[in-house]
């Protein structure tokens, strides 16, 4: 069943040519995406388009069978963890509830939750300045599903990192996309990454997909990144992207 619908939808930003240009994009529920593409080429707007922080020109976003827009089924990690300084890191993943009303009992319980799912039970009560840009990440990624959404957008949300730090958070993502059932499109602009997270890889050219790779890998472990059948489905990616092939 589609959850997210994206259809001939175009988008402009005012005095430029379109950056979205009558793109399609179906989300099953359940799925994990990556849009995958050259930096200009129309990801990130395709991102908030599909968030409704954006009304496209033309064409429509479907989410649950109505035209999408913000709403607290749809949770969006951005590209910096975007974490309020004077707020200690409870708090900062009770946000969107706190913005609102005061959070209920089994809400609060849900954040501390999703804190020692992650492993930051012991600094639910710091405040941002005191962690690792990791685990930053990590708070940011708690607040974003503090309200059970059925689909969590993330653009590039782990680009800033180190190469272990982004490896254990892209393991931690799968895990809590498992734990918690949630559909997921995520942006990256690297290739390995995006192979080693999907089930769905849609390359991003000219402000279209213009074409979607079923990504199959037996596990998600980081020895799989050196085997044979990861290095097929990054080629099949690389081809799509007219990239040379790797030297091996």
């Amino acid at each position: 069943m589609s959850l997210l619908s994206l259809q001939q939808v175009r988008y402009a930003f005012p005095g430029w040519p379109p950056t979205v240009d009558g793109a399609d994009l179906k989300v099953e529920e359940g799925a994990f995406h990556c849009l995958v593409g050259r930096s200009g080429c129309g990801k990130t707007t395709l991102l908030k388009l599909a968030a409704g922080l954006l009304v496209p020109d033309s064409g429509q976003v479907v989410f649950h069978s109505r035209r999408a827009g913000p709403e607290p089924d749809i949770g969006f990690v951005f590209q910096s963890p975007n974490l309020l300084e004077w707020q200690r890191v409870i708090d900062n993943v009770l946000l969107p509830i706190t913005l609102h009303r005061r959070p209920a009992a089994d809400e609060a319980r849900r954040a501390h939750g999703l804190l020692e799912q992650l492993g930051l039970a012991a600094h639910a009560r710091k405040y941002p300045r005191q962690l690792s840009g990791g685990q930053q990440s990590r708070v940011a990624l708690a607040r974003a599903l503090v309200l059970q959404p059925a689909l969590l957008l993330l653009d590039e949300p782990f680009a800033a990192l180190d190469a272990i730090t982004r490896e254990e958070l892209q393991r931690d993502l799968l895990e809590m996309r498992v734990r918690h059932g949630t559909t997921v499109l995520f942006v990256t602009h690297d290739i390995s990454e995006a192979v080693f997270l999907a089930d769905r890889v849609d390359v991003v050219e000219g402000g279209r997909v213009a074409q979607e790779i079923r990504i199959d890998l037996p596990q998600r472990t980081t020895a799989v990144r050196y085997g044979a059948a990861f290095a097929q489905q990054a080629a099949a990616v690389r081809a799509v992207l007219h990239l040379e092939a790797v030297p091996a």
